[in-house]
């Protein structure tokens, strides 16, 4: 198949699904106008076929696709999930040396009742709240802020949880002159040694080193429609082919998704998302995810602080493949 072909399929792709939500639509507005239980009794049918186009759009999505859906504008942000699940959250700002980065939402707050540190990406919903947030793509001092977050729960023995949602951490001049490749490396020495347990979930995308600044967990999940990549499918195409239009031949051959994930080995756990993904229902996303980081939670609780270590050390290790060279 072409780079056209596949272009074109991927517009037909999102044009369905742009149809099936304004189907949607329009069974809702029919609800409200429905007068009797005959009518009431055919939006039900139509409301059921709905479902079920939805349904089998999702089930048959490529790596491509998926990748749209964890870009998509209403998808649930770190925000988004303090405020489903979470109760007296503080947000600490600032790494007590340069500013405060409003791509990386640092925190305080209790989950069902537990105390927990909050670490998450934060992209903002219209052009004015990307551009303070950076788009979601931290600055140094985002990723010594998360750190400081992350050593103040040690200290304290809570939890940490981190929400991934990052194009890449910033490629700007200025954060490089900050130290942006040495923060990114203490990051990753330090949250291996943490002796709280620490559980990492990619929610939307996962890209390079400003996803895996904040994701050496005990667990690392992902959300269902999710993607964690060490480049955007389209910086890939850009590089191997000299054509970003190759995109989704890219996000193919890398393996970005969930399922490739899991049997890669990469991630521990899928998390599933209500019909229509994430987006659609930000309360009832919650309640799943937070089914599985309480579950998580309650099994890294019984180890101690070395066997922490260790078993996340060895977590990582396994990622890796070694090759002796015979001269």
């Amino acid at each position: 198949m072409s780079a056209a072909d596949k272009n074109k399929k991927g517009a037909v792709t999102l044009e369905r699904q742009k149809e099936i939500d304004r189907l949607q639509k329009d069974v809702d507005d029919l609800r409200r106008l429905a007068p009797t239980e005959d009518g009431d009794a055919e939006l039900v049918r139509l409301k059921e076929q709905v479902a079920e186009l939805r349904q089998e759009f999702y089930a048959h999505m490529g790596p491509w696709q998926r990748a749209q859906i964890a870009r998509h504008p209403q998808r649930p942000y770190t925000l988004d999930w303090v405020q489903h699940m979470f109760t007296d959250f503080i947000e600490l700002h600032g790494d007590r040396s340069f500013g405060d980065d409003r791509a990386l939402i640092t925190g305080l707050a209790k989950f069902r009742g537990r105390p927990v540190a909050i670490i998450g990406h934060q992209k903002g919903r219209d052009i004015k709240q990307r551009v303070v947030r950076n788009f979601g793509q931290p600055k140094p001092e985002g990723y010594r802020k998360a750190l400081r977050v992350m050593q103040l729960a040690a200290k304290f023995g809570r939890p940490i949880l981190t929400f991934i949602d990052t194009p890449g951490a910033y490629p700007g001049i200025d954060a490089e002159e900050r130290g942006q490749g040495e923060a990114i490396a203490r990051n990753l020495r330090e949250m291996a040694r943490l002796p709280v347990p620490v559980i990492a979930t990619v929610t939307g995308e996962g890209g390079s080193g400003g996803a895996l600044a904040v994701a050496v967990g005990d667990r690392v999940n992902i959300l269902e429609n999710g993607f964690y990549s060490v480049i955007s499918p389209e910086g890939c195409a850009t590089i191997i082919w000299r054509d970003a239009a190759k995109a989704e031949t890219a996000a193919i051959a890398m393996k970005i998704v969930a399922k490739d994930l899991v049997e890669l080995g990469i991630i521990d756990e899928i998390v599933p998302e209500p019909e229509g993904g994430a987006h659609n229902d930000h309360e009832a996303a919650a309640a799943l995810f937070g089914d599985v980081l309480e579950r998580q939670l309650l099994a890294l609780s019984s180890q101690t602080a070395k066997e922490l270590i260790h078993t996340r050390y060895e977590k990582f290790r396994r990622m890796c493949q070694f090759f002796d060279l015979v001269p």
